[in-house]
């Protein structure tokens, strides 16, 4: 690192110093990874505003730590320094220690392939029940099934190729159980549930299940204002993965790193936001050699790219793009979808705001509202709130009136 790299770390260190605090005790506090904190301080990664400004806060610098920040990002790096700075890996987000050690003294009880069948079939039920039920529906079975599969890799013995199958199932429970429980608003119960997954992933060595539970992690991040960490994690998920990774998972990490830099806002990020759409798309279309790609990517189609790229569209305030998409989307949905029927037409309830088209912007609205009302998911409440929120611009306008009058609360 440069001499502003050095000047970062050592204005840190002596903030920290000050304070009585560790880096790890000042990870904590600021909700960030303890391996990435000393990575930045050690000058082997870049600092974003974020961190800076947090750590800045919770140490009392008064504006040395931003302003040091600053200087660095504004290239006060050389470019060799710059080329060794490394990037971000799935490493940097595993949970401390190891969550799923095997206990010293295990049950003589020993687990066959038959019980990983059987747990297989158990998990993909769960995740076919995701299609049409909400999280607040099934966060306790969710919950109890990885609890119990943890226990029994962790309490009984198995062959290394057991293992690693148990291992696996671990990961695809945590994927779906993590979003289960970010669907429900249990947000720092899904991060946990999602880490620990990673680590079940990458100690099987399945970088397609590891990127997978990555990207899901970074869509949270994404979604509840952790957007810079939301944008680095997807893009590590989509590094780690590599080029190996079958076609509807490249397109998946691609698909998350498209609404991490939407959401991380500015010109740069919807530019970037484009390419990564695009790239989703050609890594769709490529023909996988070899194996069928995992069971649980079965979602992921052409269908699913055109519902995220009409979402960024609205994101981005591109109305004229995401209306006929939208519409497209929502003519060949299935109704029993209710959850993501109620998340699509609250975009294109924004979509037709953003293209000055009011009265169809409520009618659309009143239709969220109506589905959302029976779906257990803080998600669909949210953007209930997100749509109203947007329609009080136009309250002027009668529908438009009416709609909030009736849904004051």
């Amino acid at each position: 690192m440069s001499s502003a790299g050095g000047e970062f770390g050592q204005r840190v260190r002596a903030a920290l110093a000050r304070q009585r605090l560790s880096i790890r005790a000042a990870s904590r506090a600021m909700n960030y990874d303890h391996a990435f904190l000393s990575r930045v301080l050690a000058g082997k990664q870049l600092p974003s505003m974020e961190l800076a400004e947090s750590l800045d806060h919770l140490l009392n610098a008064e504006g040395e730590i931003i302003e040091a920040a600053a200087r660095l990002l504004d290239g006060e790096q050389s470019p060799a320094a710059q080329a060794s700075a490394s990037v971000p890996t799935l490493a940097d987000f595993l949970p401390e220690g190891d969550p799923l050690s095997l206990l010293t003294a295990r049950s003589p009880r020993r687990v066959g392939v038959g019980e990983v069948t059987d747990l297989q079939k158990r998990v993909h039920g769960l995740r076919l029940a995701d299609d049409v039920l909400a999280g607040g529906d099934l966060i306790a079975p969710a919950l109890r099934e990885l609890r119990s599969t943890v226990r029994l890799y962790r309490e009984n013995t198995h062959t290394e190729e057991v293992g690693r199958a148990l291992l696996v199932q671990i990961g695809e429970l945590a994927q779906i159980a993590g979003w289960i429980a970010s669907d429900a608003g249990r947000h720092e119960e899904a991060e946990r549930i999602y880490r620990l997954g990673l680590s079940a992933a990458r100690q099987a060595e399945d970088h397609t299940l590891a990127g997978n539970l990555a990207g899901s992690l970074a869509y949270q991040m994404s979604n509840t204002g952790r957007t810079n960490k939301g944008l680095t994690l997807a893009q590590a998920a989509l590094h780690d993965a590599g080029d190996s990774a079958p076609g509807k998972a490249r397109a998946l990490y691609w698909d998350r790193v498209a609404w991490a830099h939407t959401q991380a806002g500015g010109h740069e990020n919807a530019r970037a936001a484009m390419r990564a759409l695009g790239e989703a798309g050609e890594a769709l279309d490529e023909h996988d050699d070899g194996d069928e790609p995992p069971a649980y990517l079965y979602w992921v189609d052409a269908g699913e790219l055109q519902v995220m790229e009409s979402r960024v569209y609205t994101e981005l305030r591109r109305p004229l793009r995401a209306v006929p998409l939208l519409r497209d989307v929502l003519d060949q949905y299935d109704a029993t979808h209710t959850r993501e029927m109620a998340l699509y037409l609250s975009w294109l309830a924004i979509a037709l705001a953003d293209a000055n088209e009011p009265e169809e912007a409520a009618a659309v609205a009143e239709r969220v509202i109506r589905i959302a009302a029976d779906v257990a998911s803080e998600r669909t409440a949210e953007r209930v709130r997100v749509v109203l929120a947007r329609l009080r611009e136009y309250d002027d306008v009668p529908e438009v009136a009416a709609l909030l009058a009736d849904h004051a609360a």
